[in-house]
């Protein structure tokens, strides 16, 4: 149950192919005031770094997420809902998948940039674990708006904590 008493709605998360991109657009549109173009998208995909996951529920794309992979964190860039199916658990089960990515020897955090009028995004990261810890001033090239930087830290847990650290494989790593 998500916390308007609507069921929550299991999707199957996979990675992005060129099949998505009609849907992934629609999505798009429907949440962005600003919203991305198919060449946006395209020339981020190519990046080598650069990773798209879908959510995807009875073979329709209900959601879906664009992210880099840096040496320690990962980066969402884009992240939407189809209106029709928000609040009701898709979110978070996207945000888990990333979590489960992270790790107390490599990859410690999970950053994104939310604009300040999106108080939607903003309270769904917070519900999910980020926090925002700075602010970035007219970081927006289509308007003047400033933009929260949000991150989620890895939570080591008590074993890895007690670990002592490697020093050696960690550079290696």
């Amino acid at each position: 149950m998500s916390l308007d008493g609507v069921q929550d709605l299991r999707v199957h998360i996979r990675w992005m192919i060129r099949r998505d991109m009609p849907e992934i657009l629609e999505i798009e549109k429907q949440s962005f005031e600003f919203p991305w173009c198919e060449e946006d998208f395209i020339r981020c995909l190519r990046q080598r770094n650069c990773i798209g996951m879908v959510a995807e529920r009875d073979e329709r794309i209900v959601g879906f997420m664009i992210y880099e992979l840096h040496k320690t964190r990962l980066h969402i860039l884009n992240f939407a809902v189809n209106p029709e199916f928000r609040r009701r658990g898709i979110g978070a089960q996207m945000v888990d998948k990333l979590v489960g990515k992270l790790s107390h020897q490599r990859r410690t955090r999970i950053l994104l940039e939310v604009r300040e009028t999106n108080l939607e995004a903003q309270l769904f990261f917070r519900s999910s674990g980020f926090r925002a810890v700075s602010v970035l001033r007219d970081f927006y090239e289509d308007t003047t708006e400033d933009a929260y930087l949000m991150e989620n830290k890895y939570q080591p847990t008590l074993r890895e904590a007690l670990q002592p650290v490697n020093r050696i494989s960690r550079l290696a790593g």
